[in-house]
């Protein structure tokens, strides 16, 4: 059911970290910084799958001998525009401000690894916000401070219980790992 060898979290995010370990995953969490930009021809489906292999690369050199790595990255796509980790405060409220009554896409690339091969495959969801007001979006940033999050908010947060209405495809891929693949994609790796 679960995997023979121990799994290395290539990850900064505590969401991942807390996805698979309720998910009853046995791992080691280790943090690199990686470049991830990503040329522009890519379609948004395949960016986070592509940032995820960078990450793969950089993990592989700290896999132990019998390790699996695990590394994922989440996007977020909205009319054209890629939104990543807000930098700050105002970049955080035009995100939300662009989301507020519209939908958009969330998907995360996740690439499983060893010494010896490599798997890529990807999580894809759709949000729909309801309007959201400026004060709604100022308490949602300076109780909640999203600057770790694409998109700038955290669908397990209070902006996700209040005004997110409909979601279509995986709640934990937009948390940042489609548990159900992630689960699937290990047994078969």
């Amino acid at each position: 059911m679960f995997p023979k060898n121990p799994i290395l979290l290539g990850s900064q995010s505590p969401r991942r970290s807390f996805l698979l370990k309720e998910a009853g995953y046995q791992f080691r969490k280790e943090s690199i910084d990686v470049d991830e930009s990503f040329p522009e021809t890519l379609q948004p489906s395949e960016i986070a799958a592509f940032i995820s292999t960078k990450k793969a690369k950089a993990y592989l050199a700290i896999l132990k001998n019998n390790e699996v790595g695990l590394v994922a990255d989440t996007i977020v796509h909205l009319k054209g525009h890629i939104l990543g980790k807000p930098k700050n405060m105002e970049e955080a409220k035009r995100m939300l401000a662009s989301m507020s009554g519209e939908q958009h896409d969330v998907f995360t690339g996740v690439t499983l690894f060893d010494a010896h091969k490599q798997h890529t495959f990807t999580g894809h969801s759709k949000v729909y916000f309801e309007e959201l007001t400026n004060e709604e979006i100022t308490y949602y940033i300076e109780h909640y401070k999203p600057f770790d999050k694409a998109g700038a908010y955290g669908i397990q947060d209070w902006i996700g219980y209040v005004k997110i209405n409909k979601i279509e495809g995986s709640y934990s891929n937009i948390m940042g790992l489609p548990m159900e693949l992630v689960y699937k994609e290990i047994q078969k790796f």
